[in-house]
């Protein structure tokens, strides 16, 4: 394993600056945003795809520093039923696979996005249940006309570019939002669709993170991971639930709030985690994400760089001298 880091919580460097940072505090990888929700502050990809010279910077920045890209990342809702909108995070997408080619990152990740409930709506509409009947009529609607078609098709072009591992992030508000879902559509459209496995967003379902990468491992589906936590209120969730759409700044009164690493759960939990990558046959990057609100974005890098160095498994497994 890797450890690495999703460089938009550094965005307020330059990414040489950035780079000699987590270089300095023992970080191997970085993910970089390209477009998308992640936003292009350490990497325009339009703009590098147009410029060889700038290509060859970006990457020597990166090197310069012992540094590899685990992946480039344009999270985003491609399959919006606003044309306009989905055309501009698939405009970004599109730019991400092809500077993955360019530079030769063998991952891309992003979301799977949600179309409407039908072909008239103009916003996103995310079914949690299947009844009354209009909810599963939606799901049939969006699965089956919208969202294998578009990744039918966006598959075909990655591989056309050489970019065989698309990564999604398995996170409510999408379709693609749980095992059974990514399962469905890599079932769906082909193997190379696979997950940017983020426990934080399956914890407050009530899902287990280790469960979950056994079973996405015995399919093959496990191609990136995000490091982050998340720590679940018992007393606002046995008052109203985990379905909390109370602002992420209203700490206090959520049900669950994301956090850095080591403090939503344990290093035990995480090693368990690590263990669980292992046994699945994932040696890649743990890339974290920092999005806990009660730190600075550098104080919440710093303690999850610190807790996974004790939890990460780095070198390759020894030789079974006593069985």
């Amino acid at each position: 394993m890797k450890l690495g880091t999703f460089t938009v919580v550094l965005g307020d460097m330059a990414l040489d600056e950035a780079c000699g940072f987590l270089e300095a505090n023992g970080v191997q990888m970085v993910e970089i945003g390209c477009g998308g929700f992640p936003g292009k502050a350490h990497c325009d990809a339009a703009e590098l795809l147009a410029d060889e010279k700038k290509q060859k910077e970006f990457l020597d920045t990166i090197h310069r520093h012992n540094l590899e890209i685990s992946a480039l990342s344009s999270h985003g809702n491609m399959v919006h039923p606003d044309a306009e909108i989905a055309k501009k995070f698939d405009d970004d997408l599109t730019n991400a696979i092809l500077l993955a080619e360019k530079l030769g990152v063998p991952v891309v990740n992003t979301f799977s996005g949600c179309p409407g409930g039908s072909a008239a709506d103009k916003t996103p509409n995310w079914v949690t249940c299947p009844w009354p009947e209009d909810f599963s009529e939606i799901l049939e609607y969006q699965w089956n006309e919208v969202l294998i078609p578009y990744w039918k098709k966006k598959v075909a072009f990655a591989k056309e570019h050489g970019i065989h591992k698309i990564a999604l992030e398995l996170h409510p508000g999408f379709c693609v939002y749980n095992t059974r879902t990514l399962l469905r559509l890599r079932e769906a459209v082909g193997p190379e669709i696979g997950a940017n496995f983020d426990p934080s967003h399956l914890i407050w379902q009530g899902m287990d993170p280790c469960v979950c990468i056994r079973e996405l491992g015995k399919a093959g589906a496990l191609f990136h991971f995000h490091a982050k936590d998340t720590k679940i209120d018992p007393v606002n969730v046995a008052v109203n639930g985990v379905l909390d759409t109370m602002h992420y700044g209203n700490e206090i009164e959520r049900s669950w709030i994301f956090r850095s690493v080591g403090y939503g759960h344990g290093e035990e939990f995480w090693k368990a985690i690590a263990s669980e990558l292992r046994l699945a046959g994932y040696d890649y990057a743990i890339s974290i994400e920092h999005e806990d609100s009660l730190m600075s974005g550098r104080e919440g890098l710093l303690k999850a760089i610190e807790c996974l160095k004790n939890v990460l498994i780095f070198e390759e497994r020894g030789s079974m001298y006593w069985a």
